[in-house]
């Protein structure tokens, strides 16, 4: 189909970042079209928090988000709040609920979500193209020019919202980066975060065997990264949200540190034990505070078990100070398959930290994953697509 009339702003991606700045963009009174090689809108928001959609989080703030620039984030975070979304969720009589650590997610679910954010596309007069994959791009003097499978087509503006390359089965792809590259612009290449850690053989084998499905609360700790929340051991290594969270700022062949007893010294407590009860096992006192499963395996690969009144000062200490620094060095992550988000993507001081655009090109914006700017787990993502969707929406 040929287009005579160039559209003002053509969004390449119907995921949240691309829905967001539609919706602004055509609340503008510009003529927007919104393109995704898909069969649907808003993919990952469908599949996130398990269909229930964890659509943002009550403690947004710049110290969640890994990037090169750590400042990049904060113009758009502060322009747009958790606050705005709510209000916004508020308007279409959807309703929310907390779960742990500011988690919000909907009481009517994604799809829920996706509905709303395609009225307000509706209602501001986008028009949408599905199975729409994009192949050259290219620009003159005047417009962006596409071409699809369902023909040519020209814009004033192009904004790039297709995501990072996680969860490939969803059609995920570095398509935004390879578009930054064509402009001349830089990126930083992609790379798994908010993943599961792998493990050697000998230590699945080993200290993890008998161990899969043993969840337990957890401190751990790498490089500037610190979170406390559940950790589980899986049959290829570690998972849960302390371990996808501290995934995103681990790199290979560094060691992360796990507290096994958070929020306990634990040998002043293994002292206390021995003094009350001489004659219970390492084992049986530690089942009392941890999973079983995880008591009786340390006390076969990690410490010698005996009746308490047997250890020494010492070797107490040294017990309680495994226990809150145990030391694991992982081989590996289950890499993009299983990643929730990257890290990386197009450098920040390519782009406007207000409005998107690329310094470089004219009427060339990157929002959402695409950027170098990656949140925690639990609804950080989430808000920066609304906030970076947000924003170019505005002068797009």
């Amino acid at each position: 189909m040929q287009i005579t009339e160039p559209y003002d702003v053509i969004i390449i991606g119907a995921g949240a970042a691309g829905l967001m700045c539609a919706a602004i963009a055509g609340q503008r009174g510009r003529r927007v079209l919104l393109l995704d090689k898909a069969d649907k809108i808003g993919s990952k928001i469908l599949v996130s928090g398990g269909g229930r959609c964890n659509f943002t989080n009550l403690h947004v703030n710049p110290t969640a988000y890994l990037s090169q620039n750590p400042h990049f984030c904060k113009s758009a975070l502060a322009r747009y709040t958790p606050q705005d979304f709510l209000a916004l969720m508020h308007q279409h009589n959807l309703s929310w609920h907390e779960k742990t650590l500011g988690q919000l997610f909907c009481d009517q679910k994604a799809p829920a979500v996706v509905e709303m954010l395609w009225a307000e596309c509706r209602d501001a007069g986008v028009d949408l193209r599905l199975n729409a994959e994009v192949g050259e791009i290219s620009r003159n003097e005047a417009n962006f020019r596409l071409q699809t499978a369902q023909g040519r087509l020209d814009a004033v503006s192009l904004v790039i919202a297709t995501g990072g390359p996680s969860i490939p089965r969803m059609g995920s792809t570095d398509f935004g980066v390879r578009v930054a590259k064509q402009f001349g612009l830089k990126s930083i290449p992609f790379s798994p975060a908010l993943v599961p850690f792998t493990f050697p053989q000998d230590v699945l084998e080993g200290l993890f065997v008998g161990l899969a499905g043993v969840s337990t609360e957890v401190a751990v700790s790498c490089g500037e990264g610190y979170f406390r929340e559940q950790m589980l051991f899986t049959h290829r290594g570690l998972s849960g949200p302390a371990i996808l969270q501290i995934s995103s700022y681990w790199q290979k062949g560094e060691v992360i540190v796990i507290d096994l007893l958070p929020g306990k010294d634990a040998a002043a407590w293994l002292q206390a034990m021995q003094k009350q009860r001489p004659k219970a096992e390492l084992k049986t006192v530690l089942s009392e505070i941890l999973p079983n499963r995880l008591a009786q395996r340390l006390c076969e690969s990690l410490f010698p078990n005996r009746p308490l009144g047997q250890y020494g000062e010492k070797q107490l200490q040294a017990i309680g100070q495994q226990l809150q620094g145990w030391e694991l060095t992982p081989s590996g992550t289950e890499g993009m398959r299983t990643a929730e988000v990257s890290v990386g993507g197009v450098d920040t001081r390519e782009l406007s930290s207000k409005t998107f655009e690329a310094r470089k090109v004219p009427g060339l914006y990157f929002i959402g994953e695409t950027v170098d700017v990656t949140g925690w787990l639990g609804g950080y993502n989430f808000q920066w697509a609304w906030a970076s969707g947000w924003c170019a929406g505005q002068v797009a």
